[in-house]
Order: structure tokens, then sequence, then C-alpha cells
């Protein structure tokens, strides 16, 4: 499937995410150089800031239950999509990007 607009034109002018992104926008602009200074400098790359927020509001707002559900919901959902910052044709994370493994090591 091809599409000549991009998610930013296909998403309401007046919906209520678009005031969401711009405080969240905002306040990680702000943030921003915290988050460059605890980035890797090797390693495989980092996810944006934009779009780690972004998919932990989507997890709340939407009550969606796990990391792989709402990897599927950002797969398929071009509102979701524009809220964490990806085009139609970039790749959705692997769900396991924001869990921490092995879960036994929370035990103390």
């Amino acid at each position: 499937m091809f599409s000549y607009l991009l998610p930013e034109q296909r998403v309401r002018k007046d919906h209520p995410l678009r005031a969401v992104r711009a405080m969240t926008d905002e306040i990680l602009e702000r943030m921003s150089p915290l988050f460059d200074a605890m980035y890797a400098e090797g390693g495989r790359p980092s996810i944006l800031q934009r779009s780690c927020c972004g998919h932990s509001f989507c997890k709340m707002l939407y009550s969606v239950r796990s990391e792989r559900l709402l990897m599927e919901e950002i797969e398929y959902s071009i509102l979701h999509r524009w809220f964490v910052g990806l085009n139609l044709d970039e790749q959705v994370w692997d769900a396991t990007s924001f869990t921490r493994w092995p879960r036994s090591s929370w035990r103390r």
C-alpha cells in the first residue's frame, strides 16, 4: 500500500492527543541533555526519547495490557504511529525492547 500523506496529515487537527503530544515534546526538549548523557556509546541503537515516552503514554491512555499488544496496536494504527513518531513504512520495535529480562532479577 502506498500513501502520499504523512501520519501528521491523517490525524484530526482537534484530536486530544495533539495537545498531549505538544506537552510531551516540550518537556522532552527540556530533558534532552539529560537523556543524551544516559545513552551508551556502543551497542545497538537506542530508541528515541519521543518514541519511548509516546509508547508509555499510549499504553496508559488506551489501557493496553501488554507490550506485545501495544506493538501490535502501533503496527496497525496510524494514530498510534503518529503519536510515537513512526512513519507508515517504519518498522515497529520488538516488544522486548521495553521490558527487562530476566524478570527473576527483579526479586530481591
